[in-house]
Order: structure tokens, then sequence, then C-alpha cells
């Protein structure tokens, strides 16, 4: 039997954690944008539902409450990408985004109904799933990090990207070892340390909502630019229209902001404060979902392939200009190109 003081400690780095929990989703839920407030909700209350279920101590604790309390932790690894893809890449809550979470809250829920033990090939499935989801939050956060037109939002992905890894690592071996049969005495104390450790910074990062973060930028009149300013529009305008720069694949700020001789800083800002895009992709996705559409609306190109429109575009395959295009439209551009035709036709 563990020390009585090992118990103690557990339980008061278990209660900070559900603290800083609690102070996180008041500042998400502060945030303003629809997006980030039901994600970092959905994060918290699974966050929190994983930090009472992971140790016998608090999950006994619990009582009446351990249903709702394991449905809500199942889904968690879930919950925490689709935060991390609505904060830093901006994508709206739809039913692709919440596929994750209602992935392992099935495969979980399976588990828990057959009674099936920890070492199971199907508790192992999930943990292993868990740490994938994890681990492309990761990637999301390092990979759209030069992208990213909010400077607030930049400088928060290197803290961000550290303390997720560690705390990955960290409870994907907790897991996965408890899974294969591996159970050691700390692992609860050391859960609860990892976990008090994340959540504390979390805290730190979000329990006051910056707009700058979370917010939608708004538009800038032009007369509030400087002649500097104007000039560097002009010449990025220029690019973007008669040069359709985007159109090419691939399309970095850095090259942008090498094809009008500014330093990136200073066109990421123009971007961001006077045309009020948050992230560079959707910057030029913008450009490209335009020229999409008058082309799949062309009766003329009704017989060309969406695939030859998207490669043309400047989408490097066909998945990406799908995703994007639904995002902006609401309809898939097979589904864009019926209804555009069929519009046509009646008139």
């Amino acid at each position: 039997m563990e020390p009585q003081p090992i118990l103690i400690w557990e339980l008061v780095l278990r209660g900070f954690a559900l603290g800083c929990l609690a102070a996180v989703g008041a500042g998400l839920w502060r945030s303003g944008r629809p997006a980030i407030r039901v994600s970092g909700l959905l994060m918290v209350l699974s966050t929190m539902a994983y930090v009472i279920n992971s140790s016998p101590l608090t999950r006994d604790a619990a009582s009446f409450l351990n249903i709702p309390i394991h449905f809500f932790a199942l889904g968690g690894a879930g919950f925490f990408w689709l935060f991390i893809v609505t904060l830093f890449e901006d994508r709206p809550i739809s039913w692709l985004t919440l596929t994750p979470a209602g992935i392992l809250t099935g495969l979980g829920l399976v588990g828990w109904i057959t009674r099936q033990q920890m070492s199971s090939p199907l508790w192992i499935a999930h943990n292993l799933i868990e740490a994938s989801f994890a681990f492309h939050a990761l990637f999301v956060i390092a990979s759209s990090w030069r992208g990213d037109l909010v400077e607030t939002r930049r400088r928060l992905r290197g803290p961000v990207l550290a303390v997720v890894t560690v705390y990955v690592i960290a409870l994907s071996g907790f897991e996965i070892g408890e899974g294969l049969g591996l159970r050691q005495p700390w692992f609860d104390i050391a859960g609860a340390s990892a976990l008090a450790f994340m959540c504390g910074l979390g805290a730190l990062a979000f329990v006051q909502a910056q707009p700058a973060l979370f917010g939608a930028a708004a538009s800038a009149p032009r007369d509030g630019l400087d002649a500097g300013d104007r000039l560097l529009l002009s010449k990025l305008e220029a690019l973007m229209g008669a040069g359709e720069a985007w159109r090419r694949e691939g399309l970095t700020i850095g090259a942008l902001a090498s094809d009008t001789g500014a330093p990136e800083h200073k066109l990421r800002r123009l971007i961001n404060d006077h045309l009020g895009f948050r992230n560079f992709a959707a910057f030029v996705n913008a450009r490209r979902i335009d020229a999409a559409k008058a082309r799949l609306a062309d009766p003329a190109k009704a017989r060309e392939p969406v695939s030859a429109i998207a490669f043309d575009l400047g989408f490097g395959s066909l998945g990406p200009f799908n995703r994007a295009f639904t995002e902006a439209t609401g309809q898939t551009p097979t589904e864009w190109r019926r209804q555009s035709l069929a519009e046509t036709a009646n008139l």
C-alpha cells in the first residue's frame, strides 16, 4: 500500500490541475470566437474527466458521476486535436473535425461496455490512436508556424509545442505501458505531476483571452496606411491580381515577401492588420477558391475534371482543395458545380 503522503500529494496535484483547467475554460469562453469557445470547452471538460478518471483515488471519489466522466475522458485526445486545429489553423467545427473525438469515444465505449482489460488489443489500439492524434496536433502547430500571420499566436506556438510534446510523450508512455501490463506504483503520481504541469502552463497562456490571439482580424481602412505600406500593398495586389502568384504550388510568405522586396514580418503584419487574414494559407486560398467557383460555374468547362482545376489553381493534391472549398462554401466542388450549372440552365 502506498504511503499516505503520496496519496495526499496526488490529490493536491490533481486538484491543482482541475483548478487550472477551470481557469483555462473561463479564459477561452471569453475569447469571442464560437469555434474556440466550443472546442475549448470540449477540450477542458474532456481533460478534467481524464484528470479524475486516470487515477483510482479520484475515480472512486467521483461516485455516481463516473459514467459522464468516463464518457468525456474517452475522446480527450480527439477534443485536444480539435482545439489545436481551431486555434492554430482557424478551422471551423464540422463533422470532419469532430471525427477524431468520435472515433476514440466509439472505440472506448466498445471496450467499456464489453469490460475489456486495459491490456486488451482494443485498449492498446485506443491508446495508440490517441497518441497519433496528439502527435498530429503537434505537427499542425509546427507546420503552419511560418504561415501564421497573428504575431501573438506565433509567439505562443513555441511554448505550446514544447510543453505538449513533453506531456504527450509522458502520458502516452504511461497509458501504453499500462496497456501492456507494465504498470508501476509510481504511474499515478507521475501522471498527476505531468497533468498539473501542463494545466498550470495552460492557465498562464489562456486565462486572459487576448483579442489578437482569438478574434478575427478586422480590415483596416486604407487611409490608415503610411506611404511605405501603401506601396507594399500595391505591389502585393499586383502580384496576387494580374501576376496570379497564388497559382504557384507551395507558395510561401517568404517567397511572396521576396517578390515584393519587403521583410517577411512587415508583409505578415500588412496581410493580417489591413486585409483581415489570420494565416497565409487562407489568404492564398481565398483567391484560389474564387477562381475555382468561376471555373466550376462555367458551362463551357462542365466536363473539366475537378482534379485538373485543383492542380491548375496551385493545389498540390485534390484533398486540400476539397477541404478548402468545402470550408469556404459549405459544399464540395462537385455539389457547387451541379447547383451552379442547374441555376444557369434555368435562366
